[in-house]
């Protein structure tokens, strides 16, 4: 009930609009946020969406999707127990990482990549962060290279595992970690996008090997070492070396 208004008369003239600057009474200010939804809904929604593509991703990189086939979102989100609306959201922005393809009115194709794909991947890598590790191998404090430690041990244990989603995910971890004391957001986004397409399984590729996810992971170890020791020559060798390895 407006304030002045009676039982039994009501305001001649309805109430003048504020003026600019004027400050608006709590109660009216209330009103306004009725018509929004609400804030926990939203952040339900997203993490949904969220947590169904990182599932798809480690499913992409273990081959638990198989390149070549297509899945269907209703039938995925059966397997993840959701709906098909945050599956198809997820290959959504998979598609736009390159991973999978839309099949009108199928569902999304695993996308069958060649070695040549994988080799442009390691050259373009290496083209944007080599130059940026040796700069950073003249500049950043031994200290700052120990921190990482910890980064590169974890894909070693996942390596240790023989667990590939996780070695995968660890290893952009790493490389995000050195990339970032560049201070160069833009360069840390493009260089994680190639990084997370260069993980993406070969069409009809061998399985990867545990050893072959160790002798990748010693070489973040080893990269630290010669980042320490400013040794550039090595620092560049590694790099290009670890690229050409899938890491």
């Amino acid at each position: 009930m407006e304030q002045g208004r009676t039982r039994d008369t009501a305001p001649p003239h309805p109430a003048p609009e504020p003026h600019a600057g004027a400050r608006v009474p709590e109660q009216t200010r209330g009103e306004h946020t009725h018509s929004e939804p609400p804030a926990p809904r939203l952040v339900q929604r997203h993490s949904v969406r969220g947590q169904i593509l990182d599932a798809l991703r480690t499913a992409l990189v273990s081959g638990e999707l198989v390149p070549g086939e297509v899945y269907s979102a209703p039938a995925l989100g059966a397997r993840f127990g959701v709906s098909a609306t945050p599956v198809r959201e997820a290959m959504q922005q998979l598609a736009i990482e390159g991973a999978v393809e839309v099949v009108p009115n199928r569902g999304f194709r695993v996308a069958e990549r060649t070695p040549r794909e994988l080799a442009e991947l390691a050259e373009v890598r290496a083209l944007i962060e080599v130059p940026v590790m040796l700069r950073l191998a003249r500049t950043v404090p031994a200290d700052r290279w120990s921190e990482l430690r910890p980064l590169a041990e974890a894909t070693s244990a996942a390596a240790a595992r023989g667990d590939r989603a996780h070695y995968a995910e660890s290893d952009r971890a790493f490389h995000r970690a050195v990339l970032a004391l560049a201070g160069n957001e833009q360069l840390v986004a493009i260089a994680e996008d190639l990084h997370r397409r260069s993980q993406w399984p070969l069409v009809a590729g061998p399985a990867t090997r545990r050893a072959d996810l160790v002798a990748d992971a010693a070489e973040h170890s080893a990269l630290l070492d010669a980042l320490i020791a400013q040794d550039l020559p090595v620092v560049q060798a590694l790099v290009r070396e670890h690229f050409t390895g899938g890491g």
